[in-house]
C-alpha cells in the first residue's frame, strides 16, 4: 500500500482542570504528569514521529511513496495550536519544521482545526494523503500496540471512503467520556476488526454507562481520527459548510469569524462514513487531577505523592508540589487533591475537580487575581 500517515497534534487546549499547575503561559500539554521528564506534548510527538516516513514506515508495514522516501518522521508531523502558546510549542518541539506548525489566531474548537489542517495537507500532498488527528494530552501505555492500531486505521482510511475513529475498550462505566456504538463489521485490518458506527453518545449518566458496557458494543470516544484529506473535506462541505467554505475562500484570516464547534458535533455525529476500531493499548485522556491517580497509584501506597509530604491518617489523596523544597503536611484527610504551585495552593475533594473551571471564572472576574490564571 503506497501511503503515509500524516499525524497532526491538536495542541490548542488550555487544560483548565489542571490549574493551578496549568496556566495561560504553561498549559497542560507542556506539563509532565506521569513522573517522566517528557511533557505530554513531547510524549505525543515521540509516539507519532515514528509513524511518518523512512524507518517509521517499516514499523507500520506501509511503504512510503517514492518522492517521500527521504522524509523523516518530523517532516510528516504537524501541530496546530493557538497564538498564545505557539512560542512554547516551538521550544518544546524544536525539530518540528516551521511550515508544519499552524497557528490559530483564535481558538474555534476542533472542527475548525481539522478543516484548516486538512486543507493545508491536501494543498501540499493531494487529496489522497491520509491524516490522523491526535490530542496533545493523551497518555498511551503500549506504543507497539498503538503503532499496530494506526497501521490498521491507515489501511482502512486509504482503501475506503472512511472517517476512522479509535474506540477505547471501556474498563469501567465512565460518565466522563463519550461513547461509540459499533454496528456492522466491515472486515479486519492488521488483525483488528473494524465496524461501521451506529451512533455517538455524549457523556451518559452512570446507569446508561453500565448498560452500554453490558452490551459489549460500545467504546469510549478517544477523539483520535484517521481519514483521507479529500474524504473529510467533502464531508465537511456536506455537514459543516459554514466552517469549510469560509476557510477555502478566505484562508485562516477568517478564523475569528468561524463558528466554535467540536469535530464530533460538526461532523462525526452526522456523517455516514464513520467507522470504529475498538482498541486496547492502555489509554487515558488526562482530563483532570484524578487522572494522576489512575496512572501512578499503587496498591501498597495510601496516596499519590508528587511532593514532599508528611501525613498523619491521610489516605486516598493526590498531592503535588512544583517546588521540591515545599513541604505539604496533612492530618486526617481523605480523598482530596492538594496542589501547590508558585503562590497558589489548591485543596479540593476528588469528586469535585471538574468544578475547577468555575473557580477560574470567579478569578477572571476579579482584577486582583488575573495574574493567577
Amino acid at each position: 500500500m503506497n501511503t503515509l500517515l500524516f499525524p497532526v497534534i491538536l495542541a490548542g487546549g488550555k487544560g483548565e482542570r489542571f490549574w493551578p499547575l496549568s496556566r495561560k503561559d504553561r498549559p497542560k500539554q507542556f506539563l509532565s504528569l506521569d513522573g517522566s521528564s517528557r511533557s505530554l506534548l513531547q510524549a505525543t510527538a515521540d509516539r507519532l514521529i515514528e509513524l511518518g516516513g523512512g524507518e517509521s514506515s517499516a514499523v507500520l508495514g506501509v511503504s512510503p511513496m517514492s518522492d517521500w522516501r527521504t522524509r523523516t518522521g518530523w517532516d510528516s508531523l504537524w501541530v496546530i495550536t493557538s497564538s498564545q502558546i505557539a512560542e512554547g510549542v516551538r521550544q518544546q518541539l524544536p525539530d518540528l519544521p516551521v511550515e508544519n506548525l499552524l497557528i490559530e489566531s483564535e481558538g474555534r474548537d476542533t472542527a475548525a482545526a481539522v478543516a484548516w489542517t486538512s486543507l493545508e495537507i491536501k494543498r501540499r500532498y493531494g487529496e489522497d494523503a491520509v491524516i490522523g488527528f491526535f490530542p496533545a494530552d493523551h497518555w498511551i501505555a503500549d506504543k507497539e500496540a498503538f503503532a499496530r492500531t494506526l497501521n490498521a486505521a491507515t489501511q482502512l482510511a486509504a482503501s475506503t471512503a472512511a472517517i476512522v475513529t479509535l474506540g477505547i475498550k471501556p474498563t469501567f462505566p465512565s460518565t466522563g467520556y463519550g461513547y461509540i456504538e459499533q454496528g456492522e463489521k466491515i472486515g479486519s485490518f492488521n488483525e483488528l476488526p473494524a465496524y461501521h458506527v451506529n451512533r455517538f453518545t455524549e457523556k451518559p449518566d452512570r446507569e446508561t454507562a453500565e448498560t452500554f458496557l453490558s452490551t459489549g458494543r460500545f467504546s469510549w470516544n478517544s477523539g483520535m481520527f484517521v481519514f483521507r484529506a479529500g474524504v473529510v473535506l467533502k464531508e465537511l462541505h456536506t455537514h459543516a459548510p459554514e466552517i469549510i467554505e469560509p476557510l477555502e475562500q478566505h484562508g485562516p484570516d477568517i478564523y475569528p469569524q468561524l463558528p466554535k464547534k467540536s469535530i464530533d458535533y460538526a461532523l462525526m455525529e452526522k456523517t455516514t462514513l464513520a467507522y470504529v476500531l475498538p482498541v486496547d493499548f492502555g489509554w487515558d485522556d488526562l482530563g483532570d487531577w484524578n487522572a494522576i491517580e489512575r496512572l501512578l497509584k499503587t496498591e501498597d501506597t495510601p496516596n499519590v505523592e508528587l511532593a514532599t509530604h508528611v501525613g498523619l491518617d491521610t489516605q486516598g489523596a493526590i498531592i503535588y508540589a512544583s517546588n521540591p523544597e515545599d513541604v505539604v503536611v496533612t492530618i486526617g484527610l481523605e480523598d482530596v487533591v492538594i496542589v501547590r504551585d508558585r503562590n497558589i495552593t489548591l485543596v479540593v475533594k476528588k469528586e469535585r475537580t471538574q468544578e475547577i473551571k468555575q473557580i477560574l471564572k470567579i478569578l477572571q472576574s476579579d482584577s486582583r487575581f488575573t495574574d493567577l490564571l
